[in-house]
């Protein structure tokens, strides 16, 4: 079993309080870990820490070329470790084997994209009417708050944490309280390649104490968080108190749209993966698939034939294709979501029960699920269910298609399948998300933005655009004609 500890300003550090945070394998049972629970005062004692780095310039003040060998050599460092850091993701989380290799390769990726970055050629000067040259630079914000979910604990830590290096900011990291082994762990990476003191600080504990904390203090100047859009309000209330930038990667409800001229097979493999890749546990998954109604019957019949071939089991095990829930809090919500569809008169075409046989009892699994004949109004088809179910909706045309898709809070993302391009470019335009695909669906790529619309948040992932959101823009102008104003008389 594993004893975790904090990183603050350099140093490894047990909790003060005796209170742990018990780490178990959602696929077993069985206790894995134990991980501390930071005070107020702790969070804040990081807080300094990073603050303390940030303005020393012992980070801020390296050269792009510098942050860039140091990221480098995370990179290194992460694909040093595969075979740990993958072996640790799936007892943390309880994902497939397969999907926990994809995120450590890609957060090696990830870590060299930004390093790249950063060495590319960045700034503009402007001709003004003055004899000025006007300059704009990026400089870091400052200290970086980073909440991070507990669907991806390695990569969505990634995807702030190398930004936000790369930018020049210091950082306190703060991972869900389910799956903090690989936080740690990362954290030693980090701390190997020789970070300076107090760049990188990680902090343990309920998102009521630390995460509030984090987003309340003045002395954060930037937050990022990704998990659900009810917490996402509260980081966004608690963080007016300096008015510090925000970045929400939230919650999703997203569409899934098949038209009658999409290649058949293609769409069916593709609505099947874009809900059950992660047991649903996605923020961008496909969890309302919507068919033209001239196919919906022959889709549903042939949906749930292959639903019904899935199997679900331990994600180390060869022969698993959805893995475990990451937590019994989780599942048991999922199992809720389940009962009130049924109640809301959908019909349930297949799962909608935990499962207990061929060895699973001891972890936390649930069946593949698929309801039909559910209606806009329905929970099961507005609320984020963030596991292995999906609705399936017919539309008659192009217009109730979009009408359909648009008909949430949430606007994370969402697809098109069809043979005709037109169309599936004209109605993919149309759809209000931020992630979307034309036959195809979760793909993701480091030089792509990753976030949302609406309710599903504010700012950006990846790219260019998830540096940016770890950046300040500053305005120089440089006078060229240096002599007295001559606003005021002599």
């Amino acid at each position: 079993m594993l004893e975790l500890k904090m990183f603050i300003n350099g140093e490894w550090k047990p909790a003060k309080s005796d209170q742990m945070n018990i780490v178990i394998n959602p696929a077993t049972q069985e206790v894995i870990a134990n991980a501390p629970r930071a005070s107020k005062e702790e969070t804040e004692e990081a807080i300094e820490a990073a603050q303390a780095a940030f303005v020393s310039g012992v980070w801020s003040g390296l050269t792009t070329h510098d942050r860039a060998q140091y990221l480098n050599k995370i990179a290194d460092k992460i694909e040093e470790r595969y075979d740990e850091l993958v072996e640790l993701e799936v007892m943390d989380n309880g994902k497939l084997k397969a999907e926990a290799e994809f995120d450590v390769a890609d957060a090696a990726t990830c870590f060299r994209y930004y390093a790249g970055l950063i060495l590319a050629p960045e700034g503009e000067t402007y001709q003004v009417p003055e004899n000025v040259q006007a300059l704009v630079v990026r400089e870091p914000v400052g200290v970086a708050g980073l909440i991070v979910p507990w669907n991806f604990p390695l990569l969505m830590s990634v995807w702030k944490i190398a930004p936000a290096l790369a930018a020049g900011n210091t950082i306190v990291y703060k991972p869900a309280e389910a799956t903090p082994i690989s936080a740690m762990k990362l954290v030693e990476i980090i701390e190997e390649v020789g970070i300076p003191k107090g760049v990188m600080n990680l902090v343990m504990g309920k998102g009521s104490i630390v995460g509030q904390t984090i987003a309340e203090s003045k002395d954060v100047d930037v937050v990022s968080f990704t998990g659900s859009t009810e917490v996402g309000r509260e980081i966004m209330k608690a963080a007016s108190g300096n008015l510090k930038k925000i970045s929400l990667e939230l919650g999703g409800k997203s569409p899934n749209i098949i038209f009658a001229d999409a290649d058949f097979e293609t769409a069916v493999d593709y609505a099947l993966f874009g809900i059950f890749f992660g047991a649903g546990q996605v923020c961008s998954s496909g969890s309302r698939v919507l068919v033209e109604e001239s196919i919906y019957d022959q889709f549903v019949e042939r949906y749930v034939e292959r639903a019904k071939q899935i199997k679900v089991g331990p994600g180390m095990a060869e022969d698993s294709q959805v893995g475990a829930i990451a937590s019994e809090q989780q599942m048991n919500a999922i199992l809720n979501y389940i009962e009130i569809g049924q109640q809301e008169g959908a019909t349930l075409a297949l799962g909608g029960n935990r499962l207990m046989t061929n060895g699973l009892d001891k972890g936390f699994f649930i069946e593949p699920t698929v309801f039909t004949n559910v209606t806009s109004n329905m929970r099961i088809v507005q609320e984020e269910i963030f596991g292995p179910v999906v609705t399936i909706q017919k539309f008659k045309d192009e217009a109730e298609a979009i009408q359909l898709a648009n008909d949430t809070d949430f606007g994370l993302a969402g697809a098109v399948f069809s043979g005709d391009g037109a169309k599936a470019l004209r109605v993919i335009k149309r759809v209000r998300a931020g992630i979307t695909w034309v036959n195809s669906y979760h793909p993701t790529y480091v030089e792509a933005p990753w976030g949302g619309y609406k309710q599903s948040g504010i700012g950006r992932s990846l790219g260019k655009y998830g540096l940016e959101d770890f950046q300040e823009i500053k305005q120089i102008n440089i006078n060229l004609d240096v002599h007295p104003v001559g606003w005021f008389p002599n």
